[in-house]
């Protein structure tokens, strides 16, 4: 299996770690009063306070490459999220809501030039995982959801790579419709952006949860009411982000801020650098 072609380098990776409220533990069948959470957003337009100061976890000790400045997201250190290296992107998985928190890439024009594999379609659900913090494929059947990468699929520069894309720790529950329209868009324009940069540029991905979740399936894999996709150009210091609810109706619209985007999760990105 492919995992197992990489599990090994990626053992010593996972730690625990998120922001997050009891509420949604309940809701996802986990009693456990320490147990961390996805972030529950803000509505759009909204105040949101900023990320409180806080013991942040130290991770991704494997592919730190994959983070601006080499400085993974700033989040607390608490059980149930582990970090998950893989050939070009490495995840938090929230094991939670079965989802990952967030996707992390590097991109830059040799590397888009070289996304042009076979796609494979070969969901796994990944070993590294205990059971009881992962997805499995059943989950998705009949569901009404497709499996929604993360980090895309027609974003890897080796076959290799775009096996690893699979893994259902790089999938959530997403909206049929948006995916293969809007999102599918959204994933186009920022391939060639990041064809046309001057150097890196760095992109993470990830759900947000807001209120009490729907789930899907026997092990209660939780579905997103958004999802966001931060771009950040290391040679410019831009950063923007994507914001769009998981719905069929959704639609591309203007990106966000940098600062929009913290305010909406409670989380800081990009600790290691000061984006415009």
């Amino acid at each position: 299996m492919i995992f197992d072609k990489f599990s090994a380098r990626s053992a010593r990776a996972w730690a625990a770690s998120v922001l997050g409220a009891a509420l949604l533990t309940a809701c996802l069948g986990n009693s456990s009063p320490t147990a961390s959470q996805a972030p529950v957003a803000a509505r759009p337009g909204s105040a949101a306070p900023a990320p409180a100061a806080q013991a942040t976890r130290a991770g991704f000790q494997d592919c730190r490459q994959f983070f601006a400045a080499g400085q993974p997201p700033a989040v607390a250190a608490q059980p149930k999220l582990r970090d998950l290296c893989y050939d070009a992107f490495a995840i938090l998985h929230n094991g939670n809501t079965r989802t990952p928190m967030f996707v992390a890439q590097r991109m830059n024009r040799s590397l888009v030039d070289d996304a042009d594999e076979k796609r494979t379609n070969k969901f796994f659900a990944d070993a590294r995982l205990p059971r009881a913090e992962r997805a499995e494929l059943n989950d998705y059947k009949g569901s009404g959801y497709s499996r929604g990468h993360m980090a895309p699929a027609a974003d890897m520069p080796t076959a290799q790579a775009m096996a690893q894309s699979f893994s259902l720790a790089n999938m959530v529950p997403q909206s049929i419709k948006q995916n293969s329209g809007p999102w599918a868009r959204i994933e186009k324009d920022t391939r060639q952006y990041a064809s046309r940069a001057q150097g890196d540029v760095f992109i993470i991905t990830g759900p947000v949860y807001e209120g009490q979740p729907g789930t899907v399936g026997d092990n209660n894999v939780a579905v997103p009411s958004y999802l966001y996709k931060l771009v950040y150009d290391a040679s410019t210091n831009r950063a923007w982000a994507h914001w769009q609810a998981n719905r069929d109706d959704a639609r591309v619209s203007k990106p966000i801020s940098y600062a929009e985007l913290v305010q909406r999760t409670g989380i800081d990105f990009l600790p290691g650098v000061h984006p415009q």
